[in-house]
């Protein structure tokens, strides 16, 4: 098999030239809270930024504490702070 340079990419690759996977190498730290959201493009388009996303799903919240009047608990909840 022909050497390639490291920054070079190849036209096509063999399974064996991955090297060795791990099996559950990222389970450890997506049971430690990984929260991680796929927005969908049409959505995301209306976020430019994570903060956008957050301000407003915050307002969300907000507005749902004060239509349905979320008890003291649940509210503290939903405000909680990670």
């Amino acid at each position: 098999m022909k050497k390639v340079k490291a920054d070079e990419l190849r036209a096509e690759y063999y399974r064996e030239d991955l090297g060795k996977g791990v099996r559950g190498k990222h389970y450890e730290s997506y049971q430690k809270g990984t929260n991680l959201v796929l927005i969908r493009p049409d959505v995301a388009l209306a976020f430019p930024t994570e903060e956008a996303v957050n301000d407003a799903l915050r307002s969300l919240i907000e507005l749902a504490r004060k239509s349905i009047g979320l008890s003291k608990r649940s509210s503290a909840i939903l405000h909680k702070k990670i």
